[in-house]
């Protein structure tokens, strides 16, 4: 055994166990049987028990690697390591320092410790508790491959020369059939007796050999070169190339998300080539000859010959791929440069206000501790609850709207897409077919033609697709077919296969009269006819009659409709002797045109996304002809096609700039479609995918957001960021003003409280200059701080205006910036004349001088009286200046007239003004926080002062507007 896994080994890299994913199922689809089977190492008879065992070994089992997610305090700690989480947990150990560790015995206060600690901790449980997922892509790949298959094995040991000389490497030309060892010989097998076990067909692989049987095993103990044997309801365990078949057709939902099963054959796909020779890549629908795992067949049998597994297979080369770290989005990105911004703002402006006040003051560790308190103020500290908060409430409203989210930033970032590229198939139409016309010889509408099609789709009793359920659908909608049922028996059929494209069933009516009517595609329908039947009149099938019929049925391909013909031809044979023979002479009857109608709602949709300034961009792996159809009927207006091979061929240049000016994508491969969404990323757009296959998967993990459906593959739903519980576009646009208005909330909150936290470090630089003392406590500082912070809470529930929902909206971090420099200025400037109001007129008269008479007298008394009636005055205007520098700014209308706040930002902002102006009121409260009673004339100044700012920052306000062309 140990020699035979050797051997194996050593010709590894000849064989099609290991190798790139295209160019192994490349080489499997396009070459004979016998190249095949012979780089996998089949075996005529099956794998023998210990070369199979010796694969299995050398390559693991047949199963996908599983995704390793980190452990859950892994994941717990990971949501605090945002740069404001990180800032304010720096603030905390350096207030825990200087007000606890250094301060005197008996005045350490750790509330700034307290305080920071319970909002990083609230912060980081509610990203935690958001952001938390479900199992991983790949373990919803895991499983769909837990199940047994059976395959052909043979009892016997071979020794390393016998290994060797089976695996002597081939020229791959026209002399592949030619003279092998016995053991290339290609793995054939009576589909009759699939399930029985029996001898080899061919030589015997060496002289001792037992006779091969059939046996179930897991999917994981296959290997490469295994005979599988598949029956009706079973699940492919691999990707194999067919070997024999009968009726077969397989089940791709999984993979495509087209819901028509495909039919297989062993034939050979030959490949395209390019002008230079090159071969163009293969698409899942042109290989016809290849199985892949996880996918299941629908009707018929086969025997196969495994190439790949594991994480060979095409559904295991996808989950690697939704292994790899996931690509930042807009969000992330925009968000880290927010982030950048108002870092570097902090730390610039805190140590200018710790030298300026140590300078200008001489007390370096009062200093510092102002500094430390500057800075916890200046920084947004709820910036990651707000954000946070936000996003829980848009799940929250989204999820009344039929819309699952599954990652918190996705809602923002589904806000922002510019561009939703989407499939065709169940999103743009309604995945179901539909008998849309049925006419006679001359395109009239006629029911003659749809009784015979009812007849062929009733009695048939092959593989009923979909149809033959719209035309019976069809049929009772118009007649009792109960009646026409009974008025007819059946006879006999011939069963539909690749090589003719049609069926035919025979039935006998009440005369005894049989009647052979056939259905299938129309230029082999047209085939077998040579008189038409026009209203019961039968004359013979003319050329010209020939033309005229296939450029009518050109005419509906290219309205989106496949066509079926329909003939008929009366009393054939004797019964029991019917066959293919029969279809010949036939009498052509009319023909069928059936539809994939667009969903009713998508024209609407795809309108209303088009006024929020979405564009849809359909990538679709279908037939050109029938998605321009499509696309046309619901509003996309195709004025450039781009087609899979033609993106194949593209430079990433040449693609970025195509991508710009196409609408609709067809004929596209899954790597395909993630190029195309990689390119429009690229071109600074914010893509949204919306799919619901494997197929899908690197698409929706190389866009902004994943959108997908309740209804998709496990795969596809596990690697989108968003589940529509409605497989409908009009969902998917509510969930983008939903997702702006989550933004909208967000980013009112960072441009208010960054431009007013700017205005509040200018005024303490000037308070630093100008005054002989501090302005605002530190605890006072972060008291009012705190006090703002509370009030903002409210954001996550407040309304946005109509006019900001109307197009994108993305992270935009130089916006901030400006935002402060234009905005911040303003709020400086009324805590000036707040300052000049304080110290000339309000703290003299309750101090009983001004600061230099007291000063001169030595009124050390009178002094902190002036300080504190001083400190007060900028305390509570400081409250009364951020909030309604928040209402301002929340609208670029007029405030609370124009554009009302929601009744929970009003109560809580009118509530943190009257708690805060307050405060000095209350003995015991105002003595800890160094306050005093204010005279009611103050308050007279300071709705002044409010009046001429309101008025003043509206003016800013609307020449930022037109300037920058949006406020927020």
């Amino acid at each position: 055994m140990a020699k035979t896994r050797r051997a194996i080994q050593n010709q590894t890299n000849r064989t099609l166990d290991r190798g790139d994913l295209g160019a192994l199922l490349g080489f499997a689809a396009t070459h004979s049987e016998q190249s095949v089977c012979r780089k996998a190492r089949a075996y005529a008879g099956g794998l023998p028990i210990d070369i199979a065992q010796a694969k299995l070994d050398l390559n693991g089992p047949n199963a996908v690697s599983e995704t390793v997610e980190d452990p859950t305090v892994i994941r717990f700690l990971k949501c605090f390591a945002s740069p404001f989480t990180l800032i304010l947990l720096a603030l905390a150990a350096i207030s825990y320092i200087t007000n606890v560790v250094l301060a005197p015995s008996g005045e350490q206060d750790p509330t700034t410790v307290i305080i920071i600690a319970i909002m990083v901790l609230i912060s980081g449980i509610i990203d935690f508790v958001q952001s938390s997922r479900g199992a991983s892509a790949a373990a919803a790949l895991l499983q769909m491959v837990t199940a047994t298959t059976r395959v052909r094995r043979r009892p016997i040991n071979f020794d390393d020369s016998e290994v060797s000389h089976t695996e002597a490497p081939h020229d791959d030309s026209a002399t592949d059939s030619a003279s092998h060892a016995a053991t290339d010989s290609v793995p054939h097998t009576d589909t009759a007796t699939d399930r029985a076990p029996h001898a080899a067909t061919g030589a015997a692989d060496t002289p001792d050999a037992d006779s091969p049987f059939d046996k179930e095993i897991p999917f994981a103990d296959v290997v490469v070169g295994d005979l599988v044997l598949l029956a009706s309801g079973d699940m492919v365990p691999a990707d194999c190339r067919v070997l024999d078949a009968k009726d077969l057709f397989v089940n791709e939902t999984a993979l495509t998300g087209e819901s028509e099963p495909v039919e297989k054959f062993p034939t050979v796909v030959h490949a395209r080539r390019r002008a230079d020779g090159t071969r163009y890549p293969l698409s899942l629908s042109e290989c016809t000859n290849l199985l892949f795992a996880g996918t299941t067949v629908q009707s018929g049998s086969a025997t196969a010959v495994v190439v790949a597994t594991g994480d060979n297979t095409y559904v295991g080369r996808m989950s690697a791929l939704l292994r790899q770290p996931a690509t930042k989005t807009s969000f992330d990105v925009g968000l880290a440069s927010v982030s950048k911004v108002l870092v570097v703002f902090m730390l610039v402006m805190c140590p200018i206000v710790f030298i300026v006040n140590g300078t200008m003051k001489g007390a370096w560790l009062d200093a510092l501790l102002f500094s430390v308190s500057v800075a916890v103020g200046i920084t947004p500290q709820m910036l990651p609850v707000i954000v946070t908060t936000c996003l829980s409430r848009g799940a929250t409203q989204m999820a009344k709207q039929d819309v699952v989210v599954k990652t918190p930033s996705a809602i923002q970032n589904l806000g922002a897409i510019d561009i939703l590229c989407t499939d065709k198939t169940g999103t743009i139409t309604a995945d179901e077919v539909i008998l849309e016309r049925h006419l006679n010889v001359l395109g009239e509408e006629d029911e003659y033609v749809l009784r015979y099609a009812f007849l062929n789709s009733y009695f048939q009793t092959g593989l009923r697709n979909l149809i033959d359920s719209a035309i019976i659908n069809a049929t009772g909608q118009l007649t009792d077919i109960n009646n026409l049922i009974n008025s007819y028996t059946k006879v006999d059929e011939v069963p539909f296969d690749f090589e003719r494209r049609r069926m035919s069933v025979v039935v006998e009516d009440v005369t005894n009269n049989t009647h052979m009517i056939t259905k299938g595609a129309v230029e082999e329908i047209l085939a077998v006819c040579t008189s038409v039947n026009f209203k019961t009149h039968i004359s013979p099938l003319t050329n010209a009659q020939r033309q005229d019929i296939l450029h009518r049925v050109h005419d509906l391909n290219h309205e989106g409709m496949r066509v079926v013909a329909v003939a008929q031809k009366d009393n054939p044979r004797p019964v029991g002797e019917f066959g293919v023979d029969d279809e010949a002479d036939m009498t052509l009857i009319g023909y069928l045109a059936f539809l994939d109608p667009p969903k009713a709602s998508a024209a609407e949709a795809i309108k209303k996304l088009g006024e929020k300034g979405v564009c849809v961009k359909v990538l679709t792996g279908d037939n050109e002809g029938v998605a321009a159809a499509v696309c046309k009927k619901v509003g996309i207006t195709v004025d450039a096609l781009l087609l899979g091979e033609e993106v194949e061929n593209l430079s990433e240049d040449a693609l970025r700039k195509r991508v710009e000016q196409t609408q609709l994508f067809a004929k596209l491969s899954p790597m395909q479609k993630a190029r195309v969404v990689e390119a429009l990323r690229k071109n600074s757009h914010v893509v949204g995918f919306m799919g619901d296959g494997i197929n899908d998967a690197a698409a929706m993990r190389a866009s902004d957001v994943g959108i997908s459906v309740d209804t998709a593959v496990d795969v596809a739903k596990e690697s989108a960021d968003i589940i529509l519980l409605q497989k409908d576009l009009l969902v998917l646009e509510r969930g983008v003003e939903e997702g702006r208005r989550t933004y909208g909330n967000t980013i009112k909150y960072i441009k208010a409280t960054a431009s007013s936290n700017f205005g509040n470090v200018l005024s303490v630089m000037v308070a630093s200059i100008l005054l002989p003392f501090l302005p605002m406590s530190a605890l006072q500082l972060l008291l009012l701080g705190l006090a703002y912070t509370l009030t903002c809470i409210a954001i996550p529930w407040d309304t946005v205006d109509g006019s900001f929902l109307a197009r994108p909206r993305s992270w935009d971090a130089r916006s901030i910036t400006g935002f402060m420099l234009w905005i911040g200025p303003v709020s400086s400037l009324f805590d000036v004349l707040t300052f000049a109001l304080m110290f000339f007129v309000i703290s003299p008269a309750i101090a009983g001088g001004t600061w230099a008479e007291l000063a001169a007298a030595g009124n050390t008394t009178g002094q902190a009286l002036f300080i504190a009636a001083f400190q007060t005055g900028w305390f509570v205007e400081s409250m009364w200046t951020q909030t309604f520098v928040l209402h301002a700014l929340r609208t670029e209308k007029l405030p609370f007239i124009q554009s009302r706040p929601s009744a929970a930002l009003m109560i809580l902002t009118v509530a943190g003004i009257a708690a805060v102006s307050v405060l000095p009121y209350l003995p015991k409260v105002s003595e800890a926080l160094g306050l005093v009673g204010l005279p009611m004339s103050f308050f007279g100044w300071l709705l002044a002062l409010m009046l001429g700012y309101l008025v003043l920052i509206s003016i800013v306000k609307a020449l930022y507007v037109r300037r920058k062309g949006s406020l927020l």
